[in-house]
């Protein structure tokens, strides 16, 4: 099927996106690389900011009720 590429497929890659950027744009599209990564990440996780304070909450509460009992 797909095998990892090796050193010098790595190399001509790299060579490749380097001519088709420049140097100037090499650090602003991994930095858009870098973001649409972690923005499909956070689509995959399905949770939203809210849902992951609510989670909190219940936790802090459920302990709260454990220390008391």
């Amino acid at each position: 099927m797909f095998h990892t590429p090796t050193l010098p497929e790595l190399i001509v890659i790299l060579a490749i996106i380097f001519l088709l950027f420049g140097a100037s744009r090499l650090p602003e599209a991994g930095k858009a690389l870098g973001e649409g990564i972690r923005n499909f990440k956070k689509a995959l996780s399905g949770e939203t900011e809210e849902e992951k304070k609510a989670k909190e909450v219940k936790a802090q509460e459920l302990d709260k009720e454990e220390k008391k009992a």
